[in-house]
């Protein structure tokens, strides 16, 4: 085979795999620091929404640490927030506005329902029924 028809293939076959392949959005770095009851927690966000084939769409994540030491940490998982589109409505790529008083305040909720942030172990997952923004 010439040199020429392998440079067409080539080309052809690099075209063929850009035009399938998709860019990742890039992901945001929220981070903050919270003081509730003496103990100083430092919060991130760990998931924007996103599909899942098992379990479907799931909102955004937020996992909570304790500043020093090792300590059990706090998994604070939102619902999924659907997008209004022509008559229907849809889950999609929504970024959310997180408001660190909000996080704070659904923090103080986990541990109301067992969070103990000096305890250690496998990490505490708490649904949160409202949105972080």
């Amino acid at each position: 085979m010439s040199d020429a028809r392998m440079r067409i293939r080539k080309k052809t076959y690099v075209k063929f795999v850009r035009c399938e392949w998709v860019m990742p959005q890039a992901k945001r770095s929220i981070q903050s620091e919270v003081a509730i009851d003496g103990v100083t927690l430092i919060w991130r966000l760990h998931r924007e929404q996103q599909w899942f084939v098992e379990d479907g769409w799931k909102g955004v994540a937020i996992h909570v640490k304790v500043a020093e030491g090792a300590r059990k940490e706090l998994h604070l998982e939102y619902p999924a927030v659907g997008t209004q589109k022509a008559g229907y409505t849809r889950p999609g790529l929504i970024k959310q506005n997180i408001s660190p008083a909000k996080v704070a305040a659904h923090i103080r909720l986990a541990i109301e329902a067992g969070y103990d942030p000096g305890s250690r172990g496998k990490p505490f997952v708490f649904q949160v029924d409202e949105l972080p923004g």
